[in-house]
């Protein structure tokens, strides 16, 4: 594909390029590559001026540039085509798609799906083998369903939802359209409730639902988890890593990501947009506010304010944890001049 094509497939969000100076350099683009690594014949992106040095290193036929007139100047030095915008990586994200598109089956049931009669199934639907869909299913216009899934009684299925191989949709839940749910996710299954008696735990039976609103993508091996009563909800285009744990009777807000192994018991509430990094972990009942960022291994143990970035655990204002951090990282030669001053302390 010519440079050129590519200006004019992504000048949605393009604010000047290289070929508005010198049209005939119009590089052959074959692929996509990391600024580093990147060779002859492929396109990458720079994010900010801090990339600089390797603009003198890479292969790259054509680059993706920040608004930054010196890395301009650097490129057209170096023969390098470019392209301009404020957002760099979401630039280079849509560029991937001029080149590659995830692999999506053409629409058929296969002969080893095992579907209950009571089942609803839309049109343009592609079932793969071996899939288990049981009574009163109902499965939207579009949907992909990957080999060995298992779909439980009663279960909804949006419109042009993909549900991965290997990945299982408990009883009542309720999946919205243009979700993503990844391969060995389990949607909907009983929360962890026991009550302890005298003679052991009494398990609480969880009678509640599992609701996913629409173009939420739901990583590998993660869990969302059904409540006793009410319901367990993750807001629409809210994105969610592999390895996550949602306890039962969560709330989770729209547009919110969530990063890996990050874990919260039950009734956790997070508002809008809000981010979750790696390994956080959020004690039951937690509140956590609209546009809140929390950072990685953060444990939560109590409400956290609306647009609050917190750290450490127990969680504290970010830039408390960072004085904190750098003080503790002294303690040693601080404890040394402690026991040094109470010697002197007991000379006198």
């Amino acid at each position: 594909m010519k440079f050129s094509e590519i200006v004019n497939k992504l000048d949605d969000i393009a604010t000047d390029n290289s070929l508005t100076a010198n049209q005939d350099q119009d590089p052959e683009i074959v692929g996509l590559a990391a600024i580093d690594i990147a060779t002859s014949g492929t396109l990458s992106y720079v994010e900010g001026a801090k990339f600089a040095s390797l603009m003198g290193k890479t292969g790259a036929s054509a680059l993706i540039l920040p608004q930054d007139k010196t890395l301009q100047i650097q490129a057209q030095e170096r023969g390098i085509a470019w392209i301009v915008t404020p957002d760099p990586k979401l630039l280079f994200a849509k560029a991937i798609r001029l080149f590659y598109q995830p692999y999506r089956p053409t629409p058929e049931i296969h002969p080893t799906a095992v579907i209950h009669s009571t089942a609803k199934i839309g049109s343009d639907i592609y079932i793969g083998p071996h899939v288990v869909i049981q009574q009163g299913v109902e499965i939207g216009n579009g949907a992909i369903v990957h080999p060995n899934v298992v779909i439980y009684p009663d279960a909804k299925i949006g419109d042009r939802t993909t549900l991965h191989a290997n990945c299982t949709i408990h009883e009542r839940t309720q999946i919205g359209a243009d979700c993503v749910i990844h391969s060995g996710a389990v949607i909907g299954a009983e929360g962890f409730g026991f009550v302890p008696t005298r003679t052991g735990w009494f398990k609480v039976e969880q009678s509640g639902y599992t609701v996913i609103e629409d173009n939420v993508e739901i990583g590998c091996n993660s869990a969302v988890d059904r409540p006793a009563v009410g319901e367990t909800r993750i807001g629409r285009s809210t994105i969610i890593d592999n390895l996550v744990q949602i306890g039962h009777g969560s709330k989770i807000g729209f547009g919110c990501a969530i990063a890996g192994q990050a874990g919260m018991a039950g009734g956790v509430k997070i508002g809008n947009r809000a981010i979750l990094a790696g390994q956080v972990g959020i004690a039951n009942q937690a509140k956590i506010g609209d546009g809140a960022t929390v950072s990685a291994q953060t444990g939560i143990l109590s409400d956290v304010a609306p647009g609050e970035i917190v750290s450490g655990t127990p969680a504290m204002p970010h830039k408390i944890y960072l004085k904190a951090s750098a003080i503790y990282s002294r303690l040693p030669d601080m404890y040394q001049s402690l026991k040094k001053l109470q010697r002197q302390l007991g000379q006198k």
